[in-house]
């Protein structure tokens, strides 16, 4: 449904299915009591929850197993003025069973900064929300008639 300032929401399967169309998004958790946003490459699991793989002993590893985040990801068309957003909202836990962790290593996100010790960690999707910009085209490329 289209409303009246220029936005459509996505139902959770567009959003997968939009999420799964890009490489890089950004987790959002709490630095020093402050909001902190990192862009990171991820991969969707089968249920929808976000795969992110990062050195064993980094700081996000650290700031982010076993609190809520929010990921985010998005595609923008400046020319058409038009895109979409989506969040998945959760908890964060590195996964530490290890034929979990053997599956991962098969089909989870390769890191860009690949590490000695890697984990990855799992954003589990209590809450997936989208919305679609309406510029000169929809997300799925016809033209909207204004």
């Amino acid at each position: 449904m289209y409303s009246s300032d220029g936005f459509r929401e996505l139902d959770r399967q567009e959003c997968l299915r939009l999420m799964a169309r890009v490489p890089v998004g950004r987790i959002v958790h709490t630095r020093h009591a402050l909001p902190a946003v990192l862009p990171v490459n991820f991969s969707l699991d089968y249920d929808g929850g976000v795969l992110l793989r990062t050195a064993a002993a980094s700081e996000l590893v650290r700031a982010v197993d076993g609190v809520v985040v929010a990921f985010e990801t998005d595609e923008v068309d400046a020319a058409a003025r038009s895109g979409w957003s989506v969040v998945v909202t959760g908890r964060a836990a590195v996964v530490d069973d290890p034929a979990e962790h053997a599956r991962l290593c098969r089909v989870g996100p390769r890191s860009w900064a690949p590490s000695p010790a890697e984990v990855f960690v799992r954003i589990a999707p209590e809450l997936i929300t989208g919305r679609e910009l309406i510029g000169g085209r929809s997300v799925y490329g016809t033209r909207l008639a204004f």
